[in-house]
């Protein structure tokens, strides 16, 4: 022990440990049963749960089994109806008393996490623990207004819910908090890895009196996550790696479960030459080197601007190696130990792969004893193909590049199938909200990094998933409606191009097929017979040239809600002109009716200034998918058009619509309307055929970025399949809709066109 003078001389960190005593005598000798009707089960077949740090075992927990999730969900449904039916302010009581017990236990949550995790001491004590406590809060009050702020909404019944090993008490709040809040009850699989918080959580429902059933928690491996995928549940929220999301959409496809999705990231950490290159170095520590790197949002891929790369790299080599590596209860401890030793493994093996295709690692020795450790690592010297620059990682290492102009930082950040998370760093704000407007993701922080809170949405766009946590959009997640509630729809007869299909009243005229602002010939030169025209029969290939000729009026995206409004002013104006050429009476009226009502929504379906724990404006952006796909309802040829296409472009979507197959003339005469309205071509393309040929070649496209289908059920079930490909939000309704009364205008199709891009802005600091 050195005396007081050659501390103070030396600077060194002295031991700051925490006592696990407490958190072990919880879990002395103790092996864990599941969690179901308000108490625990005997164990059954166990497996050992370690201490990342030490390998020593924690606890021995039991391996779930399917029967095992289908008494977990049964116990759920017996009390999803009880729970349902109490007042948001009964709920918002529990909630509130999981909070308050929660906080009353917060220093044993923060120990357990760090023993079962490898998580320092001070980030699992001042970061996971308070934020979900604070997500249990702040759901309380959305429980107390539920009935005001949500109208005509009710729960979804039972959620499955299945959550990863990086955050494993912080992500059980995000779940759980807000599916009781809405009214549901929950089944809860943790991570195979880190179950104990979870398990600790089930001992504070039955302290707060929480009914029996309301929450389970069944343990396991992937083996339980997939049983209760199959299970009868009514939602499904997963946290987890990407490819495991890929299998979740496929499984839950033509199911009718509500899913939400928060994946995998490769977050770009973007630093300009104006940046304060100090706050970034600090802000690269926040981003990577946190929980060991293992956070979907981590600031794994830095660029920084070329001129400042240099004194940025040699700074940031140089915080790296003073920070701490070790015993995660150590309070002086910066980096803990990687969850598993399979975890490390697969660090490893990608590091490996990164300096065999030319990166140069830079990186302190690895330690010596027991535990999974993984020194902070950076890379330089690579190309964009490099595979540690392409794929997660989850590790505590991050690569670093460079660019010159603005253009090419976003064409750098935006080079990646996800698209979950952002960090600019710049002291010229214009610069900064200038690109963020332009990465694609669906959390970017100015200026910081790694913000969260419960009243700031959390998501990603692309293969980062689809949905939301937290705020209002979170709570939204957790929430449904009766719209489509009519009979159940049937697929049309099947199409033939032959002549002997034709009416002796389809040569009047033939249609063409509406892409890119103009009329265009099938790719396929077929064409079919419906009541009075013939009608051409599209294919793989013209739903190619559409969605091309989408992108390409991706100005459509840019100009101002107002701009979008005049135009379907004009249009609602030019099909009343139109009117007799166009449909029964009734039918066009109501379209005209509706064609004014998304008009008068383009500028004020409005964003939101959350209210955020932090020095920050935190703004939820409603940005528009892009191209979107619209499968419009074979029922209402005119107005069920109408009533989603219009919606989708009053948003500042471009849509590939396929009109009513049996009938798509209405649809296809509208060209002319859309001419006349100063509709840039692109904006709408009208492919007529086959409904679920185009479906398939929709749902599929990797360049459509959200996907509406009203068909029968097996063409939304073949819908929500093949999008598993790019993981596109997908809208499917199997049931018929009453599209000329209010659900013909529902907000849901406001909700459904947009996603929700969080910006947090600093403010007041």
């Amino acid at each position: 022990m050195p005396t007081v003078p050659e501390a103070l001389a030396l600077m060194d960190y002295g031991p700051a440990p925490e006592s696990p005593a407490i958190a072990l005598d919880w879990l002395k000798d103790r092996a864990f049963g599941h969690f179901i009707n308000g108490a625990f089960t005997k164990p059954g077949e166990t497996f050992a749960v370690t201490n990342p740090a030490s390998g020593a075992e924690l606890a021995q927990v039991t391996q779930g089994t399917d029967d095992d999730v289908a008494e977990a969900v049964k116990s759920a449904r017996a009390a999803a109806k009880g729970w349902a039916k109490l007042t948001g302010g009964q709920r918002a009581r529990y909630l509130y008393a999981l909070a308050r017990l929660m906080q009353k236990r917060e220093r044993l949550f923060a120990v357990l996490e760090t023993l079962d995790n490898g998580k320092p001491i001070r980030e699992s004590r001042d970061i996971d623990v308070p934020l979900a406590v604070r997500h249990f809060y702040h759901h309380a009050g959305w429980a107390e207004l539920l009935a005001d702020e949500f109208p005509g909404m009710r729960p979804h019944g039972v959620c499955g819910q299945i959550i990863p090993w990086n955050f494993p008490l912080l992500m059980l709040a995000w779940k759980v908090a807000p599916a009781l809040a809405a009214g549901n009850t929950v089944v809860l699989k943790p991570a195979e890895f880190t179950p104990l918080t979870a398990l600790l959580f089930a001992e504070l429902c039955v302290e707060a009196g929480l009914p029996k059933g309301v929450v389970n928690i069944v343990t396991g491996d992937g083996r339980t996550g997939a049983a209760l995928v199959a299970a009868e549940v009514d939602k499904i929220a997963f946290t987890g790696s990407t490819d495991v999301g890929r299998l979740i959409r496929r499984e839950t496809a033509g199911s009718g479960k509500a899913l939400t999705l928060e994946l995998g990231g490769k977050s770009p950490f973007i630093v300009f030459a104006e940046a304060d290159l100090d706050a970034a170095v600090e802000g690269v520590v926040d981003a990577i080197w946190f929980n060991q790197g293992e956070v979907c949002c981590a600031g794994s891929r830095i660029l920084v601007q070329e001129q400042v790369a240099e004194r940025f790299t040699a700074r940031l080599k140089l915080r790296m190696a003073k920070l701490r590596l070790g015993d995660p209860l150590d309070k002086s401890t910066d980096i803990g130990a990687v969850v598993h030793p399979t975890q490390l493994e697969r660090i490893r093996g990608l590091v490996d792969k990164a300096i065999a295709q030319g990166a140069i690692l830079h990186q302190a020795p690895m330690p010596e004893g027991p535990g999974s450790f993984c020194p902070p690592g950076l890379l330089t010297d690579l190309g964009a193909a490099n595979i540690a620059h392409t794929e997660e990682i989850f590790g505590p290492i991050v690569t670093l590049m460079t660019f010159r102009t603005p253009g090419e930082a976003v064409e750098l950040a935006n080079n990646t199938r996800y698209g979950l998370a952002a960090s600019i760093w710049s002291e010229n704000i214009t610069t900064a909200l200038d690109i963020a407007g332009q990465v694609k993701a669906g959390v970017v922080w100015i200026n910081g990094t790694n913000m969260f809170d419960a009243n700031a949405p959390f998501g990603g766009m692309r293969e980062s998933g689809f949905g939301r946590e937290g705020a209002r959009e979170g709570m939204l997640a957790y929430l449904t409606g009766d719209e489509a509630s009519g009979k159940e729809r049937k697929a049309p007869e099947a199409l033939s191009p032959l002549p002997g299909s034709a009416t002796g009243d389809a040569v009047d005229r033939t249609r063409k097929l509406y892409i890119g602002g103009a009329q265009k010939r099938p790719d396929g030169g077929y064409s079919y017979a419906v009541p009075g025209a013939q009608v051409p029969m599209g294919s793989r290939k013209d739903i190619r040239n559409a969605v091309e000729a989408a992108h390409k009026a991706s100005g459509w995206s840019k100009v101002t809600g107002h701009n979008r409004a005049q135009v379907l002013y004009f249009l609602a104006e030019n099909i009343a002109a139109r009117g007799k050429d166009l449909g029964p009476k009734d039918e066009v009226a109501l379209a005209v009716e509706r064609a004014f009502y998304w008009a008068a929504w383009a500028d004020k379906y409005d964003g939101r200034v959350h209210s955020t724990a932090s020095a920050n404006i935190t703004l939820a952006l409603k940005e528009p998918f892009g191209v979107m796909g619209v499968i419009c309802p074979e029922e209402a040829p005119l107005l069920g058009f109408v009533s989603t296409v219009l919606p989708a472009i009053a948003m500042g979507n471009r849509v590939v619509a396929v009109p009513s197959q049996s009938n798509p003339v209405p649809a296809l005469d509208l060209y002319q309307v859309f001419d006349t309205s100063d509709l840039p071509g692109g904006v709408v393309n009208i492919v007529t055929g086959p409904r679920a040929e185009l479906t398939d070649t929709l749902a599929k496209h990797d360049d459509v970025a959200a996907l509406w289908v009203f068909a029968e059920p097996e063409t939304c079930r073949l819908a929500e399949t093949l999008s598993a490909g790019n993981l596109k939000p997908v809208w499917t309704e199997a049931r018929q809709r009453d599209w000329s009364g209010p659900a013909g205008q529902s907000r849901s199709f406001l909700r459904r066109a947009v996603q929700v891009k969080t910006v947090w802005v600093p403010y007041g600091a």
